[in-house]
């Protein structure tokens, strides 16, 4: 199931498109959950990274195009969007927010149809290695290369990674199982790290990005055993 939003206010352009996804959907065997907004003030609402792709309109009553995914882009980086725009020279703002590509008014299908054939397939490469973690205020839809390590603090999540720093919730049991497909190892009781980000071990801790994290007793030889089979297997 995709999950695709659709921003726009006019009528029968969100009528168009519903059509062109439906086309899509027989044509390519996909399978689409569709949900319309009317404003870009009404998806930025209460917006917690539910969707994939986004179709946006550029100019809109209230909130315009542009200025909604500035505000989606600060909780969710992955979500891919299209813009839908009368005049091309708006859709060159759209690198600023990572925009996918645009489609031109008036939509023909085969425009259409090219450009969410690419989105969808930057969706499926993504999703491959994106795990989706609760945090405080919604959700974060994150690479699992772009962890660093996890950290608890009695009922916190801590994920260290690229983008900073994201307090979140769970059971560190709960994030290992998650996590146990994509290299990451226990430390100790307080730290799961991804083995990809070890720079060295020394003095009884893995350095990871500067930072010394201490290995336990009980967990420092299945640690090193696990480093030592994925430093074997990527190097």
């Amino acid at each position: 199931m995709i999950r695709i939003a659709i921003v726009e206010d006019e009528t029968i352009f969100a009528k168009q498109l519903v059509e062109y996804l439906h086309r899509y959907e027989q044509e390519k065997q996909e399978n689409f959950c569709i949900t319309r907004y009317t404003d870009g003030d009404e998806i930025v609402e209460n917006y917690k990274a539910q969707f994939d792709i986004i179709l946006m309109d550029v100019q809109m009553r209230f909130m315009d195009g542009m200025s909604a995914a500035e505000e989606i882009r600060k909780k969710d980086s992955e979500v891919v969007i299209i813009f839908i725009t009368n005049m091309r020279q708006y859709a060159l703002r759209g690198y600023a927010v990572d925009a996918l590509d645009y489609v031109v008014k008036p939509i023909t299908y085969f425009a259409f149809s090219e450009r969410l054939g690419r989105a969808i397939g930057r969706m499926k490469r993504r999703q491959e290695n994106h795990v989706v973690v609760s945090i405080r205020g919604g959700v974060l839809r994150i690479d699992t290369g772009d962890i660093y390590y996890i950290e608890s603090q009695g009922h916190t999540l801590i994920y260290h990674s690229s983008s900073g720093n994201h307090e979140g919730t769970g059971t560190m049991k709960e994030i290992e199982e998650i996590l146990a497909p994509y290299d990451f190892c226990r430390g100790n009781k307080g730290y799961l790290i991804n083995l990809a980000h070890v720079d060295s071990v020394r003095d009884g801790c893995a350095i990871v990005k500067g930072e010394e994290l201490m290995l336990s007793r009980a967990r420092k030889n299945s640690f090193m055993e696990a480093l030592t089979n994925y430093w074997s297997n990527v190097r």
